[in-house]
């Protein structure tokens, strides 16, 4: 690439501004993924991937449009911007669009502080095959694991600019480094299999290669026999693998998009209790080395932390500049962005209050119920909350693990299942949603 991301972003919006746009924004990605896949010890596949995506919105009166393209040849950035302005005078009025303020926009911050970008160089992919071969070693090498189904390293760089007609400019990077398992017990129609994985923005941080394959070789031994549990209500456990997807779902019910549609579960619940007392959900997007860690937002608002629930209570909606105006309140700095679409609210780190027991104590308060440690399919009402999944895990009896389970299915209402949940303290604290395992009382198990 001849020309700097800052540059691209540059060149485009005065295209679109020559074009006619009133008022633009622009990004620029760059990045490269490697992935090596490793089977029977051998080399399965390698894929590598590196380029330059460019994203342009524009705005003419109270309309707008989106277009990206793959080619930053400057004629094409022309076509780009022609292209743009012709779609948004036939696009229908939306009076909520449009660019910050100048007074909105962040005006420094500290992307090193983040410490996103590994500054070790590139592994070779020698080095990832190397690494998918060891953790696939490490878990044949588990009494009882007949194959394994796929053994993964992957790593990925990305560097982001963003810049709009307003005033605002900015960029950021980060890497990524990966590694997983998945392994296989017993043949035919006896098959269970589980995984494991692992990913860091450094290398450093990473577990060995051989803990991955371990890892993901007791998960599966612990499947073996599974059966149906038990049909009726039952406290379920939801592991801290899993967790984080039922909180999830109360995210996705406080986003400022399902709320203005007023397609959304909690649209009356705002300063109510969602979660037992006690427990807060804390947004930051300030944590150094975290995935969903970032300096600003995607419209150029400054981040900064808040809590999405305060002591059970819901304080406020995840929102974008458009979903704040619509809903007559102020953006969150939650606006994401890609290169192909308009912003949109998202949430990035979250962390739920952690508890005081372990997953052990909360199951000998269980007494009898179900561990759910993956789920299958979804069936989620978003307007009403009524919640049903498949799931597998294992069955508690007496406080303690009896069998694994698989075929069953779980249900409940979201609003309902939330006020009871009683977090452990088993979350992993280097994930951007740190969520502990969660015991909510009394769900619907459709099993044997």
């Amino acid at each position: 690439m001849t020309r700097s991301l800052s540059d691209l972003t540059s060149d485009l919006l005065a295209a679109a501004s020559k074009a006619g746009a009133e008022a633009a924004d622009a990004i620029a990605v760059d990045g490269t993924s490697i992935s090596i896949d490793v089977l029977n010890g051998k080399l399965e596949q390698a894929e590598r991937s590196e380029g330059v995506e460019i994203g342009l919105r524009v705005l003419v009166g109270a309309r707008q449009a989106c277009v990206s393209a793959s080619d930053i040849n400057p004629a094409t950035l022309t076509e780009m911007a022609d292209r743009a302005v012709a779609m948004a005078r036939l696009a229908p009025e939306d009076p909520t669009i449009g660019l910050a303020d100048p007074d909105q926009l962040a005006t420094s911050w500290d992307a090193d502080a983040l410490d996103l970008i590994d500054p070790s160089a590139e592994p070779a992919p020698a080095a990832l095959e190397e690494a998918a071969r060891q953790a696939e070693a490490a878990a044949l090498a588990v009494k009882g694991i007949s194959q394994v189904q796929s053994a993964t390293a992957a790593y990925g760089q990305r560097r982001v600019h963003l810049a709009a007609t307003n005033g605002f400019s900015g960029g950021y990077g980060r890497t990524d480094h990966g590694l997983s398992c998945v392994a296989i017990t017993g043949a035919g129609t006896e098959m269970e299999r589980d995984y494991f994985g692992e990913g860091r923005s450094h290398a450093e941080d990473m577990m060995s290669p051989e803990e991955v394959g371990r890892l993901a070789a007791e998960r599966t031994i612990a499947r073996a026999g599974a059966r149906k549990p038990p049909t009726g209500a039952y406290p379920v456990l939801f592991d801290e693998r899993i967790s984080s997807s039922l909180i999830g779902h109360l995210l996705q019910a406080s986003n400022g998009t399902s709320v203005a549609r007023g397609a959304s579960w909690l649209r009356d619940a705002l300063g109510e209790m969602v979660l037992p007392k006690g427990l807060t959900i804390l947004e930051d997007p300030h944590r150094p080395r975290v995935t969903g860690s970032r300096p600003f937002d995607g419209e150029g608002l400054p981040t900064a932390k808040r809590e999405i629930v305060a002591d059970g209570v819901l304080t406020g909606w995840t929102l974008d500049l458009a979903t704040a105006r619509k809903l007559n309140m102020t953006s969150t700095g939650n606006a994401a962005r890609g290169t192909s679409a308009p912003p949109s609210p998202s949430v990035g780190n979250i962390a739920l209050t952690q508890g005081a027991d372990s997953q052990a104590d909360l199951l000998a308060q269980m007494g009898t119920g179900l561990i759910i440690t993956s789920m299958i399919g979804s069936s989620i009402n978003p307007t009403t909350g009524d919640y049903s999944r498949g799931a597998t895990g294992f069955w508690v009896e007496n406080g303690e693990i009896t069998y694994p389970v698989n075929e069953c299915t779980v249900a409940g209402n979201l609003r309902e299942m939330l006020r009871t949940i009683t977090p452990a303290n088993d979350a992993r604290t280097h994930l951007s949603r740190v969520v502990p395992s969660l015991l909510v009382e009394g769900l619907t198990i459709a099993g044997a």
